[in-house]
């Protein structure tokens, strides 16, 4: 099995790290930077448990290298992983799968979910069509990625906690390919449940990233904080209101409430958000996949969403003033195929 990973940074190698050991793949990497270059130097170093492990993965720049895979789990930002999509064509083959290891709501949602949303597509976090157009949402397969991760220099990533990566067919139902990596996932080390609906996991993450996330960073407070302090507790469960409003209208549905919801991340503790760690080392803000998603789903819907636009109208702002915030730019799109003169800038080592 040919499995590349696009995009070898906190979670692409957390991944790499235990795929590397699993007998049958053939296993590559792209990145870039100091991060590529260590990890061709010295190999990629997992910091876990107190134990190091280091692994010796192909890794390159130029996705042309590699050939056709038969997975590709891109772990990128929303906004980096549209601006590689053409990119990733020489990976492509007729039966590759595209994992889509993202944060937030997919480019893909609205694939699968009947006439009704066939025509619609989610300029947030795909404008013009690109990943839908280049990639196509038959080949995607869902990812909530659950671990915490981080780079704590080129080549060396530390884990602190969470091992499950769940999987689902946008269509629903349970696919032998899903099931196929799944397994090598397992073997891996890694908990891969498949869920015959991967839309409402989506939610489930996304409920508490909508809210946490930007109010930690509005705030720079932690997530306990954000939790119990009464006032935030209460516009975070707001925005879960409207959150919870528009999911459901596309078919979704929450094991949880709002309440229990809250308590959870209560109780992990003073963590400072990914996006509070993002804002503090002055890194792009990732808004658009969480928020104005959201948002631009809850129109489509006729769901009013007052809390939500206010949070996102003040932390849309926070990022322009610190030129943290990446807009979708118009660019000129690509020749249909990469080559090795063409860098590939948008991946997040």
């Amino acid at each position: 099995m040919k499995v590349c990973i696009y995009g070898a940074g906190a979670i692409g190698g957390y991944l790499a790290a235990g795929l590397s050991e699993v007998e049958g793949v053939e296993l590559s990497l792209i990145a870039r930077g100091p991060h590529l270059a260590a990890i061709r130097e010295k190999g990629l170093k997992l910091l876990i448990g107190g134990k190091e492990k280091v692994c010796k993965p192909r890794a390159t720049k130029y996705p042309v290298d590699l050939g056709q895979q038969d997975f590709v789990i891109v772990c990128l930002k929303a906004h980096q992983a549209w601006e590689s999509a053409e990119d990733m064509r020489p990976l492509l083959g007729p039966d590759t799968a595209v994992v889509t290891g993202q944060n937030g709501v997919p480019w893909w949602y609205t694939y699968g979910l009947g006439k009704k949303f066939e025509n619609t597509r989610l300029a947030s976090v795909d404008p013009d069509g690109r990943q839908w157009r280049t990639i196509g949402p038959e080949r995607a397969i869902g990812c909530v990625v659950y671990p915490a991760t981080e780079i704590v220099e080129p080549g060396v990533i530390k884990h602190s906690y969470g091992k499950k990566f769940a999987l689902g067919e946008p269509n629903g139902g349970i696919s032998d390919r899903a099931k196929r990596l799944s397994e090598v996932l397992e073997k891996a080390g890694f908990e891969a449940p498949v869920l015959s609906d991967i839309r409402s996991e989506i939610w489930l993450k996304l409920w508490g990233n909508l809210c946490f996330n930007p109010i930690s960073a509005l705030t720079r407070t932690t997530l306990d904080v954000v939790a119990t302090e009464p006032s935030l507790r209460s516009l975070s469960y707001s925005m879960m209101k409207e959150a919870q409003e528009i999911a459901e209208k596309f078919g979704a549905s929450f094991r949880v409430d709002i309440e229990r919801r809250i308590n959870g991340a209560a109780k992990v503790g003073a963590h400072r958000t990914s996006m509070l760690q993002d804002l503090e080392n002055g890194r792009p803000l990732e808004i658009d996949a969480l928020l104005t998603s959201v948002q631009e789903m809850g129109r489509l819907v006729n769901v009013n969403t007052p809390h939500i636009d206010a949070v996102l109208g003040l932390v849309q702002q926070l990022g322009r003033s610190l030129q943290i915030y990446p807009t979708f730019p118009n660019v000129v799109a690509k020749p249909e195929h990469s080559s090795r003169m063409q860098e590939n800038h948008s991946v997040h080592a």
